[in-house]
């Protein structure tokens, strides 16, 4: 999460779920928590039963609104303004809190005076260069003064000093505005911030929660940093009750970013490697700061290759460095360019493991038809999802598709013994409660086995490529009859340990950078302290008068944090900013006499560092900030109002209109964020700015009872029955409009696709007359496919592919759409081969081909109507056409190559 990596120095959560109880405002907004995060809602319940005023804004009214003390609706892709009017509220009233804002955020710093602001140059920031849709951040960097340290102004006067460009930057984004461009009632959104101002300062604290609604945009990471900066405004940050909450998806979302899906990142937030890193010290020169934590890059990137390459990880070769795939600075890597690059013919293979992009992708025919341009690919899941058999989709015939596809099934969470990161960067152990059944294998038993059959394929290759496989350390136990390795034992490794002895190190400041020490992965270390001591498996709970309740129920990153900043719970001579929201302070009678800092929670600073203490005059790392300087992980020991580096599409927060949109920008000449990754290609049209052939907004959504992708939860009898059909919200003018009634086929057009969809009329939403125009928003989840126990179209079809410059996110919750009454005219191709649509018609909820003809049930029974029945899993159809998928035929023999 880049938002609040460069806003604070860690991309995590800044708090826990249960912290919200100690919240007195909660902000909600990009998020529908009560239906998509409703384990973690309960939290919000408790703290307005304890007088917390809870909001929620959203374009649709929801469960969450139903909750909410109140309500402010809002134009999807708008929240910049929305955020943007409340930082400046906050600036012109005075409502935010100065001693905490001089103390510890960048406000005081002053800015280059080559730096040019989106107010001088209409809508964009110095820096920016056309021919490639970049910036060059070098205009955004702070002043430097006398001792080679960034110039400050303390009296804020400084025209050039953060607080005063802050202050002009968002000078525009008034109440009026607001209302202009959101729709959100004036009056709504001034109580908003009286609201949010009143319960904050040193006595209170306002806690704000997002998920995708914030993300899926191409200005995502500016999104929350608007939400950060506000947050440093009002002194909420590192305090019980405060912080920004981002809501994962499910409960591993976190762990996938932590031990890292992602294509440049190293675990635990390292930089990958790039060409133009060609050795270990120019990796040190472009990743290592010179002051602040990340100076530690050394520690923990050598303890990292210790763990990977052991023996074989030197002085004398760089400590392995050159194992690791270095990558192209020129190419773009991630999720979509990978796909397109798929797609033209320039990947052979791929491997898919619990991902059903098929359904889940926005641009999904896109993805599919890249699918069907590999040599081969490997899907690992516990069912036959669309992406298994994308193949058979899209009306494609089989015998034209090349791919040859190896479905591998995989084992549920339950029979598997692991680890999930879930929200708030806790670590919680399951246990495997019973066995895969037949093939089906967890994705240890999977990589553990696949790499040691490779590297015995490879023992004896004398090719240069081949080195990084040979010198691996690959020796994990494996238990019982199907030799599943002993999970706990790749959690120590990445907990860390040291050489000589093999003991556990007891956390990231045993790290060494001189080869003695082993860790996975930094962040995550000392969740295993010593052998037989699994913190992450902890189910000890706090008594009911700990700020961090809850603190011995697993583990956090890092170092069993809950509360993250939270040095910035005390001022800066460390006393508590009041005895109400006491967390953390310096006991000068501790150690001793010695002082260190305590309280309810791990600090988050050096422990023995007195809060008077100055920094050391070319000092490194932490000694190179002061007593008073709490978010360590910046290279200046402060909350980032101005972000000077991190972000890709300017330091500051702007407004720009999405990708498509029926109205041009008010807010600047620029319509939309000038650096986002776009992709002019025949394969997606994109509609534009107020195009007359799609005038209405959309925005897709998540279900309680559905799972993202519907991969986990449409082959389930009892979600499918209660949600067994896709559907479109609709208001009543547009339902009048079309004579649309309740339950009516209605069908959603793009240039990229068309689906169809029952029609839910519903005042949930609402028209909203802005600039002269009435806009409609449509409302649709994205949970349906041609596969499992109910069926829909594919909602994601619909999105055209566009990215946020930082985190390559997609836009998905804002673009534009036409409308009709009706059917489509094309039909669905099924992964069995028949056009199909779902029905729910006479009580009865099946599956019926284009002629009408009942279908056969995913696992081979008839299905008349959904009677809760055990789960099942899929069985592989029998099929004659070409034989692309490989599904083995007994299980296998862990001998067997």
């Amino acid at each position: 999460m880049p938002g609040l990596g460069t806003s604070f120095g860690r991309g995590g959560a800044t708090t826990a779920q249960w912290d919200l109880v100690n919240s007195d405002c909660i902000l909600i907004q990009g998020s529908n928590m009560a239906e998509c995060h409703p384990v973690g809602f309960r939290f919000v319940m408790e703290a307005r039963e304890r007088g917390a005023t809870i909001i929620h804004v959203d374009p649709r009214f929801t469960r969450t609104s139903a909750n909410a003390d109140l309500y402010a609706p809002i134009r999807p892709g708008t929240d910049i303004t929305f955020l943007g009017g409340l930082i400046n509220y906050m600036l012109t009233e005075g409502k935010y809190f100065r001693e905490y804002v001089l103390a510890y955020t960048n406000a005081a710093t002053i800015i280059g005076e080559d730096f040019r602001d989106t107010e001088d140059l209409d809508g964009i920031f110095s820096g920016y260069q056309p021919e490639s849709g970049t910036y060059d951040p070098a205009s955004w960097r702070y002043e430097i003064g006398e001792g080679g340290v960034p110039a400050r102004d303390v009296t804020l006067q400084h025209p050039r000093c953060v607080f005063q460009i802050l202050t002009r930057h968002f000078a525009r984004y008034t109440p009026e505005k607001v209302e202009q461009v959101c729709g959100t009632p004036r009056d709504v959104f001034v109580k908003i911030a009286d609201l949010l101002a009143a319960n904050s300062g040193r006595d209170r604290t306002t806690a704000f929660c997002y998920a995708l609604g914030w993300t899926q945009h191409t200005v995502g990471v500016q999104n929350i940093r608007t939400a950060a900066i506000l947050q440093l405004l009002l002194g909420n940050i590192g305090r019980p009750g405060g912080g920004i909450l981002a809501l994962r998806g499910h409960a591993a979302i976190q762990g996938s970013t932590d031990i890292p899906t992602l294509y440049n990142l190293l675990p635990g937030y390292l930089n990958i490697p790039y060409v133009s890193n060609p050795t270990f010290a120019d990796y040190l020169r472009a990743n290592q700061a010179e002051t602040g934590w990340w100076n530690n890059v050394p520690k923990y990137l050598v303890s990292m290759l210790k763990a990977w390459y052991g023996e074989n990880a030197t002085a004398q070769n760089e400590w392995g460095y050159q194992y690791l795939n270095k990558l192209d600075d020129k190419t773009d890597y991630s999720y979509y360019p990978m796909f397109f690059a798929m797609k033209d013919g320039g990947i052979k293979g791929l491997f898919v493991l619990g991902e059903n992009y098929a359904v889940g992708g926005p641009g999904a025919k896109v993805e599919r038809a890249a699918m069907r341009k590999l040599e081969w690919c490997v899907i690992r899941d516990p069912f036959l999802v669309e992406t298994a058999n994308f193949w058979k989709m899209d009306g494609v015939a089989p015998s034209d598709v090349q791919t040859e596809v190896f479905f591998m099934p995989a084992a549920w969470a339950a029979e598997k013994d692991g680890s999930l990161t879930n929200t708030q960067r806790m670590l919680q152990w399951h246990d495997k409660a019973i066995d895969p059944p037949g093939d089906a294998r967890s994705e240890t038993w999977f990589f553990v086995h696949l790499g040691r059959r490779l590297r015995e394929l490879y023992a004896n290759s004398t090719e240069e490529r081949d080195r990084p496989l040979q010198a691996m350390t690959w020796e994990y136990p494996l238990e019982g009859a199907l030799q599943e390795p002993r999970a706990e034992s790749v959690l120590e490794e990445i907990s860390g340990y040291t050489i000589a002895d093999g003991r556990q190190v007891a956390g990231f400041a045993d790290l060494k950078d001189d080869g003695s020490t082993a860790c996975g992965c930094w962040i995550y270390s000392g969740v295993v302290p010593a052998k037989g001591r699994n913190l992450s498996a902890s189910r000890v709970k706090d008594g009911p008068d700990e700020w961090t309740n809850n603190s011995r129920w697993g583990w956090s990153w890092p170092a069993n944090r809950r509360i993250l900043y939270n040095r910035a719970s005390a001022d800066p001579d460390g006393n508590p900013w009041s005895e109400r929201k006491r967390l953390v302070w310096w006991d000068s009678t501790a150690a001793d006499g010695k002082g260190q800092w305590t309280g309810y929670d791990v600090p988050d600073f050096v422990r023995d560092k007195p809060p008077d203490s100055q920094r050391v005059i070319g000092g490194k790392g932490a000694a190179a900030l002061t007593g008073a300087e709490p978010f360590i992980m910046q290279s200046d020991g402060r909350g980032w109002l101005f972000a000077p580096q991190g972000v890709k599409d300017g330091p500051l927060p702007a407004h720009y209109e999405p990708m498509e949109s029926p109205l041009h920008n008010v807010m600047y000449r620029r319509q939309s964020n000038p650096a986002a990754v776009q992709f002019d290609r025949p394969d997606n049209p994109m509609h534009g700015t107020d195009n007359p052939a799609f005038p209405y907004i959309i925005t897709t959504y998540r279900l309680t009872e559905h799972h993202t992708s519907g991969a986990m939860s449409r082959w389930s009898t009892w979600l499918s029955e209660l949600q067994p059909e896709l559907f479109a919200e609709i208001d009543l003018e547009l339902a009048e409009k079309f004579d649309l009634h309740m339950g009516d086929w209605v069908t959603v057009t793009t240039a990229r696709s068309e689906v169809e969809a029952r029609a839910m009329i519903t005042d949930r939403m609402r028209p909203m007359r802005i600039d002269g125009k009435t806009l409609h928003v449509i409302g649709m989840p994205y949970h349906w496919g041609p596969a499992g126990v109910v069926t829909g179209d594919v909602v994601n079809d619909l999105i055209g592919i566009s990215l946020d410059p930082t985190s390559k996110i997609h836009e998905a919750k804002v673009f534009t759409c036409n409308m009709r009454k009706g059917r489509r005219t094309s039909g669905i191709v099924s992964p069995s081969g028949g056009t199909h649509a779902s029905v729910a018609e006479g009580g009865a909820v099946g599956r019926v081909d284009s002629e009408g003809a009942e279908m056969e049930r995913f696992d081979g029974q008839a299905a008349p109507s959904l009677e809760p029945s055990p789960l099942r899993r899929h069985e592989p159809e029998p099929s004659d056409e070409a034989a692309h998928l490989h599904v083995p035929a007994a299980p296998l023999e862990v001998g067997d190559d």
